[in-house]
């Protein structure tokens, strides 16, 4: 399998995020693909590029189902990957606009959820994070042989059973949490992400959210 090596941190990472989509990580070797995502381009606000707030339906990121809500149902360990879809203008608007808005679903056990994990915002063992790094952005892919979230620029390491600690590498704080709910058979998010996502300060986390209420609640 290929090994993956650092390039040009200025590489586009929406480009690669788009092409990155499925890749996971197994237990005979490693297989990532590479980007430093460092870079965060001056871009206008559009619709979908709004962070996940309350009443965004959780849809597919890839495969034969984008675009379609996420039947938690099918939810395994292995992180299933999608994007949040809210309502803007009256239209439905899917929010791949932004590569930090990917986020990593999984199922464990409820008894194998631990702090500092929101257990109120995990139905049925149900976690939901952001898929981008908080070192450099990074999509986090997954490492099954031991149920993490490994990144594959520089070997950040998660737990997803414990709120996305970091259990090794460079990341500063753990992928950000979003609080989801059950609801018609779909996941539904309550809420924006509890933490600060990748590239957002804590100083600059409340226009964060400020942002995420230009969609419209249902």
């Amino acid at each position: 399998m290929t090994k993956f090596s650092s390039v040009d941190p200025d590489l586009d990472r929406r480009r690669f995020v788009h092409a990155a989509l499925g890749v996971t990580v197994g237990v005979s070797g490693l297989s990532f693909l590479t980007i430093i995502g460092s870079a965060r381009p001056v871009t206008r606000e559009t619709p979908d590029r709004l962070p996940p707030t309350s009443g965004d339906v959780l849809v597919h990121a890839e495969g034969d189902q984008t675009g379609m809500p996420v039947d938690p149902g099918t939810l395994t360990p292995q992180p299933t990957r999608a994007y949040p879809q809210g309502v803007v203008a009256g239209q439905p608007v899917v929010k791949s606009g932004d590569p930090d808005n990917l986020l990593l679903i999984s199922r464990f056990p409820v008894a194998a959820l631990r702090p500092p994990t929101d257990l109120q915002a995990a139905p049925e063992g149900i976690v939901v994070y952001s898929a981008a790094c908080q070192h450099l952005g990074c999509p986090v892919g997954w490492k099954n042989q031991d149920e993490t979230y490994l990144c594959p620029c520089h070997s950040g390491n998660y737990d997803p059973k414990r709120g996305c600690t970091v259990i090794g590498g460079p990341p500063p704080r753990p992928l950000p949490q979003l609080p989801v709910t059950l609801r018609g058979g779909q996941l539904i998010a309550t809420a924006t992400f509890l933490t600060p996502p990748y590239g957002v300060s804590d100083q600059d986390f409340d226009t964060y959210i400020r942002r995420s209420e230009m969609t419209e609640k249902p």
